[in-house]
């Protein structure tokens, strides 16, 4: 339960409400800013003055109603559900937050940064950070939880793993002093798992993937238990078992089928593209990446990377005119995102590609040089800097410039061996 005086803290400052104007006529500054600070219990009478001011009734009967709604609510932020309905839902308990002195405010406000996420709001999501930390002293283990948790998740989307996987541990350590339901354990395991790995901690995401997945099968949730399997694929892949990977990503396929989920049954063939691609089988990652290019039901984020993909894999054995095909089709899907930045590693390889395959050698050293290669460098991307650096090595190689082709060779080798660290 949040102390009264944080609360009013905290109604004030987002109402742009300096305290001489919230304490002028009611008490002094001084003792506002003992009250807001917790130094000092106010009467029942000038907590009333104070929440009239800030617009605010006491109504214990409609916070019962309010409690209910919340958490009808943020179980809806952590499942497939319709964004629009989450957002009248949110609507309709801010104007609730506004006006009634409840205890369920804090949850609520903390629980705005992960709403702010799922609908893609970052900035909004930062704002709302920034506005709780003058009074996250205040909060106890289960507000932290939460506080740590949904940081962690904004750091993830933001790029900052590292960050992310900090703020995820010290949430798993207040979980051990907190009583929350098995289903909230397995969904942070899982968030751990996925945050391992980002920064290619294999074991330990195979860990946390199987400590979550333990919990989900208990409780019959196969949607999450999909989940954990593409996780732990992603995991065994990379150490190279691909039998063991292909296991879990057909399991995350089976699972999918149970309950029609399209979406969770081509993030598993986008991730057996993938594999296949990486053993050298291009063939077979032309035909899982073909099923999730092919489906009118998967979402632009998925399909233009994948789309960048199936043009790899045909320049790889040669089929140029499938590959322009596609090629033309990521360009179109990357405008359909209205050039967002944070595809624009996507744009980047179609336009080198484009380039390769018109033998226009000018045009493609220029994009590999002076643009693409440095944003990978800077963004960190090291698998595709590997790729199109060993592309670019080639490249000067056939023109028998061998001077710049072991440069190439050398930044490619350079960067696989970070990704071996990693």
């Amino acid at each position: 339960m949040m102390e009264v005086g944080s609360y009013i803290k905290l109604q004030r400052v987002q109402q742009g409400m300096t305290q001489d104007e919230l304490a002028s006529g009611i008490v002094s500054m001084s003792y506002l800013s003992k009250i807001e600070n917790q130094r000092a219990e106010a009467s029942p009478e000038v907590i009333s003055l104070l929440c009239t001011r800030l617009g605010i009734e006491i109504d214990n009967e409609k916070d019962i109603d309010i409690k209910d709604k919340c958490e009808e609510w943020y179980g809806m932020l952590f499942e497939v559900n319709d964004k629009e309905e989450i957002k009248k839902r949110y609507e309709e308990l801010n104007k609730l937050m506004e006006t009634v002195n409840s205890n369920n405010y804090l949850m609520f406000e903390i629980y705005k940064v992960r709403y702010f996420l799922v609908i893609g709001e970052h900035e909004s999501a930062l704002e709302q950070i920034n506005s709780l930390n003058e009074v996250s002293n205040t909060f106890d283990n289960l507000h932290l939880y939460y506080w740590y948790k949904f940081k962690g998740n904004y750091n993830s989307l933001t790029g900052d793993n590292n960050q992310a996987l900090k703020l995820y541990e010290l949430a798993e350590e207040k979980l051990k002093q907190i009583d929350l339901k098995n289903d909230e354990a397995a969904d942070l395991y899982y968030t751990i798992a996925v945050a391992h790995s980002k920064i290619r901690n294999t074991l330990e995401s195979i860990d946390y993937a199987e400590r979550a997945i333990e919990v989900f099968q208990i409780e019959y949730n196969f949607i999450r238990c999909a989940q954990c399997h593409i996780v732990l694929g992603i995991s065994y892949r990379r150490i190279k078992m691909y039998d063991k990977a292909i296991k879990n990503y057909n399991l995350a396929k089976h699972l999918g089928g149970l309950e029609r989920s399209n979406q969770i049954i081509q993030l598993a063939n986008v991730n057996l593209g993938y594999l296949y691609s990486s053993k050298g089988d291009s063939h077979s990652a032309v035909h899982y990446y073909g099923e999730v290019v092919e489906d009118s039901e998967v979402d632009l984020q998925t399909k233009l990377p994948t789309a960048t993909s199936l043009t790899r894999e045909y320049f790889k054995i040669g089929e140029y005119d499938r590959s322009k095909i596609m090629l033309d089709k990521g360009l179109k899907l990357f405008k359909r995102l209205n050039y967002d930045e944070a595809f624009k590693a996507h744009y980047y390889a179609l336009t080198a590609y484009k380039y390769a395959m018109e033998k226009d050698e000018a045009k493609f050293e220029s994009i590999l040089i002076n643009e693409f290669l440095p944003y990978l460098t800077k963004h960190k991307e090291y698998v595709y800097l590997v790729d199109f650096a060993n592309m670019l090595g080639e490249h000067f190689e056939k023109q028998a410039k061998y001077k710049e082709a072991l440069k190439y060779y050398k930044l490619a080798n350079l960067t696989y061996g970070k990704l071996i660290i990693l």
